[in-house]
C-alpha cells in the first residue's frame, strides 16, 4: 500500500469515526436488545496469499457450530430480520472501520477473500491481492447485486461453492484486476462518493451503475 493511499485511508476512516461512532453504538445498544451476543462476526479473511487478519462486522446470522464458504441461497434461513437490515444498508461493515485504522483494509479495493479461495486458486489471488482489499471498490459496485442474486438460488452448500468459484471469482477477479491497472487517488474518491451515493439512492443505484463505473482512459 502506497502512503498516498494510506493518508487517504485514515483521513476517511477519522472522518467516519466521529461521524458513524454515535451510530455504530446506538447499533449495538439495538442488537443486543434484540438478537443478544454476540454482537460481532469475526472470521478470518486474506489481506495476501500468506496474511490472514481477522475482519469484523455486526452479527447477522444465528450462529452455528461450523460456517464454510461464502453466504448462499442454503444459509438464507439463518439471517435474521435485523441482519437483513443491515446488510441491506451495509450497516454491518461499520466495524471494520476498525480494520481499516489497523491497515487491514483499504477503503478501495478487491473484497478480502476466505483463506479457502486464496488456497484453491493461488495464481489468481496472487495478482489479486497485490492490492489492499477494500471495503468497497469496482468489483463491490459492479458486480455484487449480481453475485447476491446467483447465489440465492443456491439451495446447497456444494452449489453456491460451484456457482461462486465457477462464475464469481473469475469475473470479480478481472474487475479486480481493472481497478488495479488504473488506481490513482482521484479513481479512489470517485468510488467512495459512488459507494455512498449508491447507498442513499437506494433503487435508483442500478440506473446510476453505468456512470459510477466508468473507467479512466489510459494516459
Amino acid at each position: 500500500m502506497t502512503w498516498r493511499k494510506r493518508i487517504f485511508d485514515l483521513f476517511f476512516t477519522s472522518l467516519l469515526v466521529v461521524i458513524l461512532g454515535p451510530i455504530l453504538i446506538g447499533l449495538l445498544i439495538w442488537l443486543y436488545f434484540k438478537e443478544g451476543r454476540p454482537l460481532f462476526y469475526v472470521a478470518e479473511r486474506m489481506k495476501g496469499p500468506d496474511q490472514p487478519f481477522n475482519l469484523w462486522k455486526l452479527r447477522t446470522m444465528r450462529i452455528v457450530d461450523e460456517d464454510q464458504g461464502v453466504s448462499g441461497g442454503n444459509k438464507a434461513t439463518r439471517i435474521t430480520k435485523t441482519g437483513a437490515w443491515l446488510r441491506a444498508k451495509r450497516l454491518d461493515e461499520f466495524p471494520q472501520l476498525w480494520n481499516l485504522l489497523r491497515g487491514d483494509l483499504s477503503f478501495v479495493g478487491p473484497r478480502p477473500p476466505l483463506r479457502e479461495y486464496v488456497e484453491r486458486y493461488p495464481n489468481i489471488y496472487r495478482e489479486v491481492l497485490k492490492s489492499r482489499p477494500g471495503v468497497t471498490g469496482l468489483a463491490t459496485i459492479r458486480f455484487h447485486k449480481h453475485e447476491e442474486r446467483l447465489l440465492s438460488r443456491c439451495a446447497t452448500p456444494e452449489e453456491t461453492d460451484d456457482i461462486y468459484c465457477r462464475v464469481c471469482i473469475p469475473r470479480k477477479a478481472r474487475l479486480d484486476l481493472i481497478y488495479q491497472r488504473h488506481q490513482s487517488t482521484c479513481y479512489d474518491f470517485d468510488l467512495v462518493f459512488q459507494t455512498i451515493g449508491n447507498l442513499f439512492r437506494g433503487r435508483n443505484a442500478r440506473r446510476d451503475r453505468r456512470k459510477v463505473t466508468k473507467i479512466p482512459r489510459h494516459r
